[in-house]
């Protein structure tokens, strides 16, 4: 299933175009980002000052996933979803998961292949913990969400195991773009 809508989007990688002093003041922003446990969907619905935008570039039910998938999640069946966020025309993140058939919960399974909801408004029903991926395990990853959502930026991207108390039950790669800073921190010609 492939629903992307990107017509008038910009995708710029974190620090790009920025001026030695923005570069200093956005690293914060880089950095809080990259290590907060919570929902990057909140994060990016606060700074945006409400609800974002849910570009879903393609997502299926597939057996054929990553050795990185199998050694993390159980199953041979995952739900494999590409999103991105967007507010005012610019990506603030992009984002790979699969999502592990055998241990996802029904009614999340369900609202996962609508294609309506971003992840993290879906997790707020479920009891998780979150796990960071060491980045040698992380980094054979994120070729797969760059092949779709272009713009390699390895500094700005993170991936984590999230378990449910049936065990693991979603690998997710996140990439923050530029759409995340402040006006002030952004170069001029995009305010």
């Amino acid at each position: 299933m492939s629903l992307s809508s990107e017509v008038g989007v910009q995708r710029r990688r974190f620090l790009d175009g920025l001026s030695a002093e923005q570069r200093v003041a956005a690293a914060p922003w880089l950095a809080l980002h990259l290590a907060q446990d919570g929902s990057a969907t909140r994060l990016c619905e606060t700074r945006a000052g409400g609800p974002v935008r849910l570009i879903v570039h393609d997502q299926c039910v597939t057996t054929e996933v990553p050795a990185e998938v199998h050694a993390h999640l159980p199953g041979t069946h995952f739900i494999e979803r590409c999103v991105s966020l967007v507010h005012c025309g610019e990506v603030m993140m992009d984002n790979l998961s699969w999502i592990a058939v055998a241990t996802a919960p029904a009614d999340v399974r369900d609202d996962l292949l609508a294609g309506r909801l971003p992840i993290g408004h879906l997790l707020q029903r479920l009891w998780i913990r979150r796990a960071p991926l060491s980045q040698d395990q992380a980094k054979p990853l994120w070729p797969h969400l760059w092949r779709r959502c272009g713009e390699p930026d390895e500094g700005s991207v993170r991936s984590y195991v999230i378990a449910t108390p049936d065990g693991p039950a979603m690998l997710i790669t996140e990439c923050f773009r530029q759409g995340l800073l402040p006006g002030v921190l952004r170069p001029a010609s995009v305010g």
